[in-house]
């Protein structure tokens, strides 16, 4: 795992600045503290900062092939670097290291751009041929790992993070008018970032620069099964899942350092941890976070599966203390507005993981592989209630909700007010559903706050352009394709590499191994959740492992408890301080309101003020 940046004169004659690349690299030099290594000819600059996994001794970048002509930075890692380099051999390759990224070099000699397909990891990276004067620069399947990229003053430059491509010079020129698709979803979906002439490069896709052209083409995307043609024998969809995730677990725990796993005590993680277990001789470490507020804390579940798998376990505790050095902190790592509060306790747990293990595996990925989030059941409740249920009646009960909600104080009114925002947008299109109910606070009021925007982008404008390139027809599939197509690469998975990287750590995800993507995703809706049972597959698989408490738990998100610490009093200080520029741009009025209204416990907007918070850093 590592941190890499470069650019590309268009200019033959003007000469790469090895100052400026050292700059650019050093500005994320936690990615890799390991190391550095640079690589300058003409007009072509790369850099690479080195966190080291596999290969201690002989794994530095930038990496030349044997005959000196192509040259690769890299970050990630190819877990079946193994069985490809057996492979190569056959083909008449030699290897003079054993490390992942000759494979990666030696994969493009043999097998060209179409060596993408053949890598089951995570991965970035940037391949410069002499040769064919062309950078080759490329990114994982599902987004695991982050590519930024501008094209400014003829020059091509690109970086892991958005820091080093400022850092080179392009202007911090902000969009204002993506305000509201990131006040509703909580971050910039690719291609866009916050600022103007900087861009993400999509999941599966890859970029050719040559000739003072740059070309985007994609290499992989998202299975789309034709509905009619999905999987239905349950024992057989069961035996495969076990067998996949299993084998995406070993793959996964090659590693010349030590590792272990994020454990939050919930069934994804308790799988992993149970697999890692069974294939390890040397107990595994695990490493939870808990909260004061019990309603947020997992930390007994965890410490139980702990206990049946034997791990040498670790438990932290997210506290409110220097809640305004974690705004800035966030802030600076992300480097545009990132409002997944889940962030925090990442960044804790990675931070406490980081002092014992250089590398962990986590659950993440699979709730979006399993059909795992509540969500799911919200579909199949929307479903049953448009066929059996009057327009009329279903209007009377989301009425009964709300003025229900009134009544009662606490969970049950958050409770009660989810199920509303629910219910009323039975009927919609499925783009506005998405936008309503992805939203952490009305949707309404997002659009009073951005209404002196100029050119303001509609949220709704984003999903129907996502969901025209769906081709299921069923609200549950189509569920999933946002999720993998949206979620997944615009916030969980960006939420893990950056405040896992910002503590030198590695994360690897089994879940995320694309042939058990590629598996689940031909799974019938009925096989993953039958009646109303989420994750019915890993239940009935690898789940049988686990303890009964486990199973039997209510799904929990990584949150955190915010709702609670914005109601007390020493926090107004702070969320005066930090709301001053959003005060300057948005209805100031509309923004008192949301605070006010989750102080007295009207409703939970603790996660969306956070996001005002992390707007307000980066305005």
């Amino acid at each position: 795992m590592c941190g890499i940046t470069g650019y590309i004169h268009f200019n033959k004659d003007k000469a790469a600045d090895g100052t400026l690349l050292k700059a650019m690299t050093d500005c994320i030099a936690y990615r890799g503290p390991d190391g550095e290594g640079f690589y300058i000819n003409d007009n072509i600059a790369l850099g690479h900062r080195r966190l080291s996994i596999i290969d201690l001794s002989t794994g530095d970048q930038p990496m030349r092939s044997a005959d000196g002509k192509k040259i690769l930075i890299f970050n990630g890692e190819i877990y079946n670097y193994i069985e490809l380099k057996e492979e190569l051999k056959t083909l008449g390759h030699f290897f003079k290291t054993d490390s992942d990224t000759e494979v990666i070099i030696k994969s493009y000699e043999q097998w060209g751009y179409e060596c993408q397909n053949k890598f089951n990891g995570m991965w970035a990276f940037a391949l410069w041929d002499e040769v064919k004067e062309s950078l080759f620069v490329s990114r994982d399947r599902l987004g695991e790992k982050p590519l930024n990229y501008a094209v400014y003053h003829d020059t091509f430059i690109f970086g892991s993070e958005i820091k080093s491509v400022l850092k080179f010079g392009v202007p911090k020129e902000i969009r204002t008018e993506l305000i509201e698709i990131y006040l509703a979803l909580t971050n910039i979906p690719a291609p866009d970032t916050f600022y103007n002439n900087i861009y993400k490069l999509m999941p599966g896709h890859y970029l050719i620069v040559k000739r003072g052209e740059v070309s985007e083409k994609k290499y992989w995307d998202f299975p789309q099964v034709d509905e009619k043609e999905m999987l239905t024998d349950k024992q057989t969809v069961y035996a495969a899942f076990a067998t996949l995730l299993t084998d995406a677990v070993n793959i996964r725990m090659r590693s010349s350092v030590p590792f272990g796993a994020f454990l939050s005590g919930g069934l994804d993680s308790s799988a992993i941890v149970s697999l890692m277990a069974a294939q390890s001789p040397t107990p595994i470490k695990t490493f939870t976070i808990g909260f004061e507020d019990k309603n947020f804390d997992e930390s007994d579940l965890a410490a139980e599966v702990a206990g049946k798998f034997k791990t040498e376990h670790y438990k932290s505790t997210v506290l409110p203390d220097d809640f305004e050095k974690m705004i800035d902190r966030i802030a600076f790592h992300y480097d545009e507005p990132f409002g997944d509060s889940s962030a925090i306790p990442t960044d804790v747990v990675s931070r406490f993981a980081s002092q014992k293990v250089k590398m962990v595996l986590t659950g993440d990925g699979g709730d979006e592989a399993l059909g795992g989030y509540t969500a799911y059941k919200g579909i199949k409740v929307s479903q049953t209630l448009q066929r059996y249920l009057p327009k009329f009646l279903r209007h009377l009960l989301t009425a009964a909700l709300y003025a229900l909600s009134k009544c009662v104080t606490g969970s049950w009114r958050y409770k009660l007010l989810k199920m509303h925002n629910s219910l009323k947008t039975i009927g919609l299109p499925f783009y506005s559903r998405m936008a309503q109910q992805t939203a952490f606070t009305d949707l309404s009021d997002i659009k009073i706050l951005t209404r002196n925007i100029k050119n303001v982008i509609p949220v709704e404008t984003y999903f129907e352009a996502l969901l025209k390139k769906c081709s299921f027809k069923d609200d549950f599939y189509k569920l999933m394709y946002v999720h993998y197509m949206h979620s997944l690469p615009n916030d969980f998975l960006v939420k893990v590499d950056r405040m896992s990287m910002a503590n030198s750590i590695e994360t690897r995800l089994p879940f995320l191994d694309y042939r058990l993507v590629e598996f689940m995703a031909r799974v019938h809706k009925n096989v993953k959740m039958p009646a109303w049972e989420l994750k019915s597959v890993l239940r009935n698989s690898i789940g049988k492992n686990l303890p009964a408490s486990v199973l039997k738990a209510p799904k929990r998100g990584f949150a955190i408890p915010l709702r609670e610490w914005f109601k007390h009093t020493g926090f107004d200080t702070i969320l005066d301080a930090n709301l001053q520029k959003v005060n300057g741009i948005l209805d100031r009025e509309t923004v008192l309101k949301i605070v006010e209204e989750n102080k007295k416990g009207k409703k939970d907007n603790g996660n969306f003020i956070w996001a005002l918070l992390q707007l307000n850093k980066l305005l």
